[in-house]
């Protein structure tokens, strides 16, 4: 068998510029296959990590799903608030250990924020029920403090005493800052790998007090409160985006749930953010398969590629093939021969498209970390992974059997004497 994988690997060396083009083929299907597998299983498990501990998400009726996506991770943004009357009722619910409220819709410099309590930094859990650290500072406390996500700092390079401008909504425009109401940097947290990372921590109250000269989304015209001023107003808020829910027991989930979908004062929703994550799956996932078919068809293409190649090349090969079986090379061995060629063209494209996936995911991961805060890592080859790489040389191997068969065939005196 050494003597015949040195013969094979010569012989495809000899063909390299042509066998290139295949391999390079090989390599980009095994890079979907493995690409589209590791970013729909490690973003599964990111959005899966991102909130732990939490019982029950409340909002306003709507999806499910966009309730989840704008609350947690900070995607979309919400149709209606609740009313502050709902939450602190819901906080007194019997079943209810405690309630944070969120707040979302400014932002800076393209950073979410979040205006939320202390309880916040006291109840937010991540991955396995892991609390939030503070790497630097403290939590908030005067009016105007922030704590930024340990992205936000890293990005945009501020430590704590460093002074900002929020803007209104996603920003962009000069208008719509905050720039009468600066914050001062109190606290950055430490890494999480989850949206919490990309955003910008503020109380209720200051949300309250940067709004206070605002209506229906725009300053009101000759209206001016300075930060100074602001004190002298009530800031208690009037409403939130959602409450994140954590229960005495959780056999009272739905008893609470329930609670809060016939809550008459109005409308709420009330979501399990694993089942939300289900449901959310469940439409994802016919994106995830159709992917996985394209990488597929790409992949068999590549193979077909690689039989065309080799097929191609044996009107060429017939002597060599000849010369094989004249010192006592036998059919089976021209067979194994051309079944060995595609084997290793095969790893060949193989290893070199499982080395581009993982500098795929290396340079991948910053942006999505920066972007979405989800989390995207350079780790071993999953079983299913394996098994992407396995079809791919299994398919390459019994590929390789047509052309094998083919000059398995051939006679000794058709390669002696070549027709034309």
């Amino acid at each position: 068998m050494k003597p015949l994988f040195g013969i094979a690997w010569r012989s495809a060396w000899n063909r390299r510029f042509t066998l290139a083009l295949t391999v390079l083929s090989i390599a980009l299907s095994t890079l979907l296959l493995l690409g589209v597998e590791r970013i729909r299983a490690q973003l599964r498990e990111s959005f899966s990590s991102s909130v732990s501990g939490t019982d029950l998400i409340v909002g306003a009726r709507g999806g499910s799903s966009q309730l989840l996506l704008y609350s947690v991770f900070r995607i979309g943004s919400a149709t209606h608030n609740m009313q502050w009357r709902s939450v602190q009722a819901i906080a007194a619910h019997p079943g209810v250990d405690w309630a944070v409220p969120l707040s979302l819709g400014d932002s800076h410099r393209s950073f979410p924020v979040l205006a939320t309590t202390a309880a916040y930094f006291e109840h937010f859990r991540y991955g396995d029920r892991q609390p939030l650290a503070l790497r630097q500072g403290k939590p908030f406390e005067a009016l105007f403090d922030v704590v930024l996500g340990a992205e936000v700092a890293e990005r945009l390079g501020y430590t704590l005493g460093e002074r900002i401008t929020l803007s209104h909504g996603a920003g962009g425009l000069g208008t719509n800052e905050h720039a009468d109401k600066p914050f001062t940097v109190v606290g950055v947290l430490a890494r999480t790998g989850t949206p919490v990372d990309r955003s910008l921590h503020i109380g209720l109250e200051a949300m309250e007090a940067i709004h206070l000269e605002w209506a229906a989304g725009a300053p009101m015209p000759g209206l001016r409160i300075t930060a100074d001023q602001v004190r002298k107003f009530d800031l208690a808020p009037k409403s939130v985006t959602a409450v994140l829910v954590g229960l005495k027991n959780r056999s009272a989930v739905f008893n609470v749930q329930r609670f809060v979908s016939g809550y008459a004062p109005e409308p709420l929703l009330a979501i399990l953010p694993g089942v939300a994550l289900d449901e959310l799956w469940t439409v994802v996932g016919m994106g995830e398969n159709a992917l996985l078919l394209m990488s597929s068809l790409v992949a068999l293409v590549s193979i077909a590629g690689l039989v065309s190649v080799v097929m191609a090349g044996l009107n060429e090969r017939r002597r060599e093939l000849a010369v094989l079986r004249a010192v006592g090379a036998g059919p089976r061995h021209v067979l194994a021969l051309l079944v060995l060629e595609g084997g290793m063209v095969s790893f060949i494209g193989v290893l070199l498209g499982a080395l581009l996936a993982a500098l795929g995911t290396a340079l991948l991961s910053p942006w999505l970390q920066a972007e979405f805060g989800l989390s995207l890592r350079l780790s071993e080859p999953t079983l299913a992974e394996w098994q992407l790489i396995g079809g791919v040389l299994a398919a390459g191997t019994i590929a390789s059997l047509l052309p094998g068969i083919r000059a398995y065939r051939l006679s000794l005196a058709d390669g002696l004497s070549p027709r034309t």
